[in-house]
């Protein structure tokens, strides 16, 4: 994919001083650190290398990247190797995309209380999906799955889901089958649907009872138990969205997904158009009229605004593993998986290769080490260029 001729960083660089002037006080650390990552990456401030063709001479300088998990351009790498993991635990079984979103009723007291609503979502997503599965009239096993967090829709406003990737069947309660779901069904998307409405406001009143929300401006009033239980049962009448997708072709849609979707940030470089005259220009889908390509323009301040809105708390994880893929048992359990579905075991083809260059070229079919201009001789790193920014090189990292 050819480099974009315009990138978030082009418009944090040109337009973030003055945001911080009018609103530094309004800013999180936490974002504070992304905005000054994604103007410093690729740039002298973080220090860099040159390389040199061997063959031709041609000379090549390249800046170190900030390797922030918000900006658009990083973790190129780090992502592939991460799917080529994901590829290494995938089983030939049908495997399924569940959504489960927030109603715009819950969207400002998610962001108001963002650690805690998206745990919330989290726990209440997991639950619903195991719970449905261990259910004898559902599936009756143990099933194992990742769900990945995204806070935006497409005109970058703050939207809570998660999205999950779900095999197709589980272990059985005694661990002596793999029990597999109909062809192309998983679960009943109503009953998913309200038993999620139920987890979720069941945790967030628990919440509430302990002093764990907080809430200002407009959800001042919140604050009341009155208020808030009012609040909460006007939530209970609605119907939730939860999204269950067609299954997938194989294990070649499912990494091609996963692609796309676990290591996405709020908006891609390639979405954006123009930067002129204040504006910020992009392009964007209207999934209310069956993904129509849109295109909206708004202010430099507020395409800012709503590029921070997606800023997480420190620490925080996006990604997450349940049932049989959680941290603790992922091994074991899918070395069960395997012995069951009588399917060899998987091994890491990089496991032995340590060279951060060859590991690129194998997961991505880029070589560095070829010379572009003479595509005959290697580059070789002939300067290393320190940081002038060194010192403060930890304010902006985030992991």
């Amino acid at each position: 994919m050819c480099k974009p001729e315009l990138e978030v960083a082009d418009i944090f660089r040109r337009y973030a001083p003055d945001y911080r002037k009018n609103h530094g006080g309004s800013l999180s650390l936490d974002q504070h650190r992304v905005m000054r990552a994604i103007e410093l990456c690729r740039t002298a401030a973080l220090g860099g290398h040159i390389d040199e063709c061997d063959h031709c001479g041609q000379r090549i300088i390249s800046y170190n990247s900030c390797r922030n998990r918000h900006c658009p351009k990083c973790q190129s790498l780090a992502k592939a190797e991460w799917l080529e993991a994901r590829q290494a635990e995938l089983l030939p079984v049908e495997y399924f995309h569940v959504v489960f979103t927030l109603p715009e009723s819950l969207a400002s007291v998610a962001f108001q209380n963002k650690k805690v609503a998206c745990d919330i979502l989290f726990r209440a997503a997991s639950e619903t999906l195991q719970a449905m599965a261990a259910d004898p009239k559902h599936l009756g096993a143990e099933i194992g799955f990742l769900a990945v967090l995204h806070t935006w829709g497409q005109n970058l406003m703050y939207h809570p889901h998660v999205h999950c990737v779900v095999p197709g069947g589980g272990i059985s309660p005694d661990a002596s089958r793999w029990v597999s779901c109909r062809s192309g069904f998983l679960f009943p998307v109503r009953v998913l649907s309200r038993l999620f409405r139920g987890k979720f406001l069941a945790y967030l009143k628990e919440a509430f009872d302990r002093g764990r929300l907080e809430f200002f401006g407009h959800l001042d009033k919140l604050r009341q138990p009155a208020a808030f239980s009012e609040f909460l049962q006007s939530a209970r009448q609605t119907e939730w969205v939860v999204y269950s997708k067609p299954p997938f072709g194989g294990p070649e849609q499912v990494l091609d997904y996963l692609g796309h979707y676990t290591h996405r940030v709020a908006i891609s470089n390639h979405r954006l158009i123009s930067m002129q005259d204040g504006k910020v220009t992009f392009r964007y889908k209207d999934y209310r009229h069956e993904s129509r390509i849109g295109i909206m323009t708004l202010e430099a301040d507020e395409f800012i605004r709503r590029f921070l809105l997606h800023v997480l708390p420190h620490g925080f994880m996006r990604l997450r593993y349940f049932g049989f893929l959680g941290n603790r048992c992922r091994n074991t359990k899918l070395d069960a998986c395997r012995r069951l579905l009588d399917v060899p075991p998987s091994t890491d083809p990089l496991s032995e290769i340590t060279d951060w260059r060859a590991r690129y070229k194998i997961l991505t079919g880029v070589s560095l080490e070829i010379c572009p201009a003479c595509h005959r001789g290697r580059m070789i790193t002939v300067r290393t260029m320190p940081a002038p920014y060194r010192k403060n090189r930890h304010r902006i990292h985030s992991p």
